[in-house]
């Protein structure tokens, strides 16, 4: 939820996993709780012996359910454009599988660096700090927990499950309702050398 909106694609797999499996499971819930690991979801559902079973058919039906529906969110094509401008690099950190977020990706014709999937909280500060980012954006509270342990700028968009205030008390340096002010931001940190152009 901080590049595209997949909720109704991926309530569409919420409910197709419910009919697949007999489980009684609310997907408009479920999606207002995305950005954690999805055993973490899965595990509201199901009991803990078949929490894995769940995840395999879930991600199994994800792909004809979830990737055509999902959308960019406002100002997230301008805010790629304008890191692409520099230039710098783009990767996206996420805790969705990442053959899923490409394919998500590849969909709406969006040309990424690299994915890093399947991460969440700390291993996302790993990965930040190897890859030597400079900013990182998201839509959740782990997300600027993330960017405070990898010791950089944490940008929130409240496009997801969690408030500005939330996002704010978790360490983001700037909360936008979207994308849109993200190009401005960016050239912010290029005029006091926080961000340099190159590969």
């Amino acid at each position: 939820m901080t590049l595209l909106d997949t909720r109704p694609g991926i309530a569409a797999t919420w409910r197709a996993l419910a009919a697949r499996t007999g489980v009684p499971i609310d997907a408009d819930l479920a999606v207002t709780r995305l950005g954690p690991p999805l055993r973490q979801e899965m595990a509201e559902w199901f009991p803990p012996e078949r929490v894995e079973e769940a995840v395999g058919i879930f991600r199994a039906l994800y792909v004809d359910h979830a990737i055509t529906p999902a959308v960019a969110l406002p100002g997230a094509l301008e805010a790629l454009a304008s890191v692409r401008r520099v230039p710098a690099r783009i990767v996206v950190i996420t805790s969705k599988l990442g053959r899923l977020a490409e394919a998500h990706l590849a969909h709406l014709g969006i040309a990424v660096d690299r994915v890093y999937g399947d991460v969440f909280h700390a291993g996302k500060a790993q990965v930040l700090r190897e890859i030597g980012a400079t900013a990182y954006v998201g839509d959740h509270v782990a997300d600027m927990q993330a960017a405070a342990l990898a010791g950089i700028p944490g940008v929130g968009v409240t496009t997801g499950p969690c408030s500005a205030e939330e996002l704010r008390a978790a360490g983001a340096a700037v909360v936008y309702p979207d994308l849109h002010p993200f190009p401005a931001f960016l050239q912010g940190m290029i005029s006091v050398g926080r961000v340099v152009s190159g590969d």
